[in-house]
This record gives structure tokens, C-alpha cells and sequence, in this order.
């Protein structure tokens, strides 16, 4: 039998999120592994937060979305708790995330991922029609050792 999702919820209210669990899974992440803990401290209070809870408030998940509201949004950091993967909490978290009222109309919505086409393509994600118009600028071992704060 499997997990209940209706047992768990979505929020936005940056109040109920729980940093330790955040950083915790965010720091040993593929993508920002070894994060300071006041970068992440930093990236949560200047994005739009959505965790998601057990009917126990515990925080079992999370994502931030970088936006102006207006035109624009970057998904980034989501998880779900490794023992809960696998149960739907993925799908909620991100369906709440692309129905979200502040988020409707967006001339382009980004994300990055390594693993998780599926999951995303689901919600309108797709790959880049036309890579060649995007570049980044994306510093090798921008946590590493040499940065003070990191640990």
C-alpha cells in the first residue's frame, strides 16, 4: 500500500520552513554540494518557497523558484525526502509549484536537471528549443575549499 498524499500539504509560508532540513539535503547535493550555509540562508529569503509537510508539520520537502512574477522563473533546489521518494510527493510539489497564481504567464520558466525529464515533462517542462540562445556563466567549485564560509 502506498503512501497517502493527502496527508501531506504544500506551503509558501517561509515561516513553517524548517532550515535545517533544507540544508541538510542541499548541501550534499550534485548541484551545490559543501553550499554556505548563509548562501543557502541568502537564496531562500530572496526566492519564492515551497515546502511540503506531513500532517505532523514535519518538512519531508522543499523548492524555491527564482522570479520577477512578471516574465520570468528559475525552479531550482527541489527534493523530496529520500524514504518518501517515489510516493507522489514529487508530483504535488510540482503541480503546485506550475498552478501557483503568481506564477501564470511567464514569457519562460526554467529548471535544470539531470535526472528528472520525466517528472517535469509531465507539467509542460520540455528541453530547449533552441539551446544555442542561452549561456551561463557557471564557476567550477564555487564551494570549494578556498571559499571561507563554506563550512
Amino acid at each position: 500500500m502506498g503512501l497517502n498524499i493527502q496527508k501531506y500539504s504544500v506551503s509558501t509560508n517561509k515561516a513553517k520552513l524548517d532550515f535545517n532540513v533544507i540544508y541538510q539535503f542541499i548541501s550534499q547535493t550534485y548541484w551545490a554540494k559543501g553550499i554556505p550555509k548563509s548562501v543557502m540562508q541568502k537564496a531562500i529569503d530572496n526566492s519564492m518557497c515551497f515546502g511540503v509537510y506531513s500532517a505532523h508539520n514535519e518538512q519531508v520537502g522543499f523548492a524555491r523558484v527564482v522570479t520577477d512574477n512578471a516574465t520570468f522563473a528559475y525552479l531550482a533546489d527541489v527534493f523530496i525526502a529520500p524514504d518518501l521518494q517515489g510516493n507522489g510527493l514529487s508530483k504535488l510539489l510540482v503541480k503546485t509549484i506550475v498552478e501557483h497564481p503568481d506564477l501564470q504567464g511567464l514569457r519562460r520558466f526554467l529548471l535544470a536537471t539531470s535526472d528528472a525529464h520525466g517528472l517535469y515533462a509531465q507539467y509542460g517542462f520540455k528541453a530547449i528549443d533552441n539551446p544555442a540562445l542561452l549561456m551561463q556563466i557557471n564557476p567550477e567549485n564555487v564551494y570549494g575549499k578556498n571559499n571561507r564560509d563554506a563550512y
